[in-house]
């Protein structure tokens, strides 16, 4: 398994410490993933990147020394130098065999099954989850007996606000690797080029899911991980609810 170090874990711990104070980053049930034992850590993704997660990484690391070994975009291996810094950090692109020696050695996965269609998408479309029929994660928890922990934040809509739905532009442009073309302003212009709106950002830790662990489910039962996918995302939906709540009171 690849360890996370060098100028890819510098720069990481760099950017996203920075953007901690940016958005005065807090975690709130943070002592559910410092408990001994691997988890599948499932959250909500923000817009357009996931910061709250990967601001969360960084608390990990601090506490516990190790990156949660993240799961992401499959265009990553498409870039010699992409491909080097996320290798550098520990992350993949998907369940290669090597996650195996992460979860004996009790460290954490993380995924956001909702991808770049749940973050990319236009400021109509907040605080919502969108997942579609993705249960692979699913399928990974049963696979190395992981409990899912769901995660969700606030703030993490209001960074920048989304133009468009991006995935769908993507899409409808054949852009490479099912890339999203997504147009969204910051507080110094468009992205990428600038600046999240500082916004503060709250982490909240939900109570593991544990239910696919607790009798034998047949990963190719469809209907059973359909259920169980409707109950994960149902999790992290009444997260970010009640990460919204104090807002809606107050309007």
């Amino acid at each position: 398994m690849r360890h996370a170090g060098g100028a890819p874990l510098a720069s990481w711990l760099g950017v996203f410490r920075a953007l901690r104070a940016w958005h005065r980053y807090e975690a709130v049930g943070l002592e559910t993933l410092l408990a001994p034992g691997a988890k599948l850590i499932v959250g909500y993704h923000g817009r357009p990147l996931a910061f709250d997660q990967c601001m969360l990484t960084v608390e990990l690391y601090e506490r516990l020394g190790y990156l949660p070994h993240g799961i992401i975009h499959g265009a990553f291996e498409h870039n010699r130098v992409l491909r080097w810094w996320i290798h550098g950090l520990g992350f993949v692109t998907g369940d290669d065999g090597s996650l195996a020696e992460a979860v004996a050695r009790g460290e954490h996965i993380l995924v956001q099954p909702g991808g770049t269609r749940e973050g990319c998408r236009s400021f109509r479309h907040r605080y919502q989850t969108d997942w579609g029929e993705r249960t692979g994660y699913l399928r990974m928890a049963i696979k190395y007996g992981l409990p899912i922990v769901p995660v969700a934040g606030d703030g993490v809509d209001d960074a920048y606000v989304g133009l468009n739905d991006g995935h769908a532009l993507g899409k409808r442009l054949g852009a490479p690797a099912q890339l999203p073309v997504w147009l969204g302003v910051g507080a110094t212009g468009l992205w990428p080029f600038s600046l999240p709106f500082p916004v503060k950002m709250t982490q909240y830790v939900g109570t593991p899911f544990t239910r696919h662990l607790e009798g034998p489910v047949d990963p190719a039962d469809r209907a059973a991980l359909r259920q169980l996918h409707q109950e994960v995302r149902g999790a992290v939906q009444a997260l970010l609810d009640r990460a919204r709540a104090p807002h809606r009171e107050e309007s």
